[in-house]
């Protein structure tokens, strides 16, 4: 049986993007051996194309696109997105507040940045998007975890929150829609976070990607929405929505209490001329993206592709035993729990691994998004149905025969 270390604590908050299990996939894969993604959610691989006009409007804008572009973006694409702001009801926004990225993750990179010292705390969610860990880390900021219930449908623990608040806090992350869980907070909830940020005077990050890509007939609520008194920053692009994720194409839209964070804006300015601009090309197509024919809405109808392949993975997992989900309502992921007396699991990275090896699966280990428990995997439900039917075969036999260290 293969073990791993943990070498570093940035490692650690990246082991859904590399690591060993990943390495060991693509040793597999580079023999010859086929192996089934479920790990990544990167639509293009798996059928689901960007719009035609997207494409024909970034190849019409390519030749007025050499240059660069002011630091926060061409005009039109930040107009577009403070226009979007609007609709969202997000206060206090003005073209100013717009910042276009090279994707979102370029962007928390950024603010975290600008924003931490050493020793400095923020508020991240278990489970998380293990980019926000990562970046407060580089930062020489101290990522402090609060938990998100299982059993309340993955919404943020209000108390453990609370409980986690020290004179050093400087703000609270809010991942919603969540990867990767899938949950959708209610609004009585961000409600109840925004009061808790009012309280510890605390600023808002809200990771709000996956905003277009809801099911059940369910409508999202931006928290900066709740909070005109408090300074917020709201992330949000195309990657997901438009299914073009190699496009990168991602803003931050500052709003609210601005006076109240004159120096971190001056740093969140300082260091976007720093990287000159984003991708100019891409910024061409923000505007026919946000403004033209939304076809993520087909995907995520009852009948769509997106919560088809959704109902058929949940389908399956509730039929194993061992196993057991909370249906996850936006997004493409859902993160099961295993019972680990059952199974004897002890390492969720190694039951990736051991996984992986065996029924030639990958998917990732939950202590990847920084869950403390190594009870939960990540499964990405993206690949076509097809697929999608023989990784759930192939997972229920490992499953059947599966204990660890044996």
């Amino acid at each position: 049986m293969r073990t791993f270390s943990k070498s570093t604590k940035l490692d650690h908050v990246l082991y859904d993007v590399r690591g060993p299990v990943v390495e060991e996939a693509d040793r597999m894969i580079a023999s010859g051996q086929t192996v089934l993604k479920l790990n990544i959610g990167n639509p293009a691989p798996f059928g689901f194309n960007a719009p035609e006009e997207v494409i024909f409007d970034m190849a019409r804008n390519l030749r007025e696109s050499q240059g660069y572009s002011d630091s926060k973006g061409i005009w039109a694409a930040r107009k577009a997105i403070m226009q979007y702001a609007q609709i969202r009801k997000i206060p206090n926004v003005d073209i100013d507040d717009i910042y276009t990225g090279n994707g979102v993750s370029e962007l928390i990179n950024l603010c975290m940045s600008a924003l931490l010292d050493d020793g400095d705390e923020i508020l991240i969610p278990a489970p998380d998007y293990p980019l926000w860990t990562a970046c407060a880390t580089l930062a020489g900021g101290k990522p402090v975890h609060y938990l998100c219930d299982e059993k309340s449908d993955w919404v943020p623990d209000l108390a453990d929150i609370e409980k986690k608040i020290t004179d050093r806090t400087k703000a609270i992350v809010i991942i919603n829609p969540n990867n990767p869980t899938g949950a959708v907070y209610p609004r009585d909830v961000l409600e109840r976070i925004a009061e808790i940020a009012r309280q510890h005077q605390l600023i808002l990050f809200a990771d709000e990607i996956y905003d277009r890509l809801l099911m059940d007939g369910l409508a999202h609520t931006s928290i900066a929405s709740l909070a005109p008194d408090l300074f917020c920053v709201t992330f949000s692009g195309l990657s997901k929505s438009h299914m073009i994720a190699g496009y990168r194409v991602g803003w931050m839209i500052l709003s609210g209490n601005k006076r109240v964070a004159e120096d971190y804006i001056e740093g969140i300015k300082m260091l976007s001329s720093m990287r000159l601009c984003s991708n100019v090309p891409a910024q061409s197509i923000v505007q026919t993206a946000l403004w033209g024919n939304q076809s993520v809405e087909s995907y995520v109808v009852p009948e769509g592709r997106v919560t088809k392949q959704r109902d058929y993975v949940i389908s399956r997992l509730e039929a194993m035993p061992g196993v057991s989900v909370v249906k996850p309502k936006a997004a493409f992921y859902c993160f099961p729990k295993l019972d680990t007396a059952k199974f004897g699991i002890r390492d969720d990275m190694q039951f990736a691994y051991d996984l992986l090896r065996a029924e030639h699966v990958l998917i990732v280990q939950g202590t990847g998004f920084n869950w403390v428990e190594p009870d939960h995997f990540r499964i990405v439900y993206l690949p076509m149905l097809t697929t999608l039917e023989e990784a759930m075969d192939k997972l229920e036999r490992f499953l059947q025969g599966y204990r660890q260290g044996i």
